[in-house]
């Protein structure tokens, strides 16, 4: 199927690796000129070089930018003033309870996680609407609906993104750009697995074991019974972004591998 994605500008914020890096380079594969943006110059060649590696011809250009702030957003939008497709997936997580987040913890995960996306949808929304065409995905997860009480900070914050991902696409109903929100499930990203293997040591276990326990304690509401790969969630992000996804619009998609018990 062709995703109608050939020439068109794409931004993926925090895509050095995981789940970003994954998106970036299926959108790269597609004949998208895609944006690759990491806080590093290091981490954003690096990212470049593995993309070009493996996509043949890959129109890809990186810039270095903290997307956490609002002075590194503007830095960034000085250096990509226009997109056609914005994938809202820079985020951090940490495991912390509840009584032992301080205020400063709140407001950190809401600029990484909520606002970074706000300002740069803010910025690109209006290109888009002038051409009648865009599409705006934030990368979101299944904690947006299942909080974990491991890190209520975090699951604020995804449920923050779909409330926003709606909110916008209700404001521009009946035009050509969509705006959706993916929710991710435990997925095998960078992050994840250094967690998963430090935890792992810990307990004296293989992480392969720790993945077993993981699924069978924590998130036993699983179908996929694994952690996803971040190629598997880029492939549903990159035909959200498509020309073929017109209808998927104001959704949250689910792509947690059965996480969320429910039919709706």
């Amino acid at each position: 199927m062709d995703l109608g994605l050939k020439g068109k500008t794409a931004v993926v914020s925090g895509s050095t690796a995981g789940i970003g890096f994954a998106i970036a380079a299926a959108l790269a594969a597609e004949g998208a000129k895609v944006v690759v943006n990491g806080r590093t110059e290091a981490r954003v060649t690096s990212a470049l070089e593995k993309i070009r590696e493996h996509v043949k011809n890959a129109d890809v250009r990186g810039v270095a930018a903290d997307l956490g702030s609002a002075q590194g957003v503007a830095a960034f939008l000085k250096q990509v003033p226009d997109a056609d497709v914005l994938v809202n997936n820079l985020g951090i997580f940490e495991v912390k309870p509840f009584l032992e987040i301080p205020d400063s913890d709140w407001l950190r995960f809401f600029e990484v996680n909520v606002l970074s996306g706000v300002r740069l949808a803010r910025h690109y929304l209006p290109g888009m609407l002038k051409k009648n065409w865009g599409r705006i995905i934030f990368i979101s997860s299944e904690s947006a609906q299942n909080i974990p009480a491991e890190m209520v900070h975090y699951g604020m914050t995804k449920t923050a993104q779909v409330s926003i991902a709606r909110g916008i696409a209700e404001s521009v109903a009946g035009t050509g750009v969509t705006v959706n929100s993916v929710l991710a499930g435990p997925t095998a990203s960078e992050g994840a697995v250094n967690f998963v293997e430090s935890l792992a040591k810990q307990q004296g276990i293989s992480s392969a074991e720790f993945e077993k326990q993981f699924f069978s304690t924590i998130r036993p509401s699983s179908l996929l019974k694994r952690f996803e790969t971040p190629e598997e969630v880029a492939a549903v992000v990159a035909f959200v972004a498509s020309t073929q996804a017109v209808a998927i619009n104001g959704a949250a998609v689910r792509a947690e591998g059965g996480v969320v018990r429910g039919i709706f």
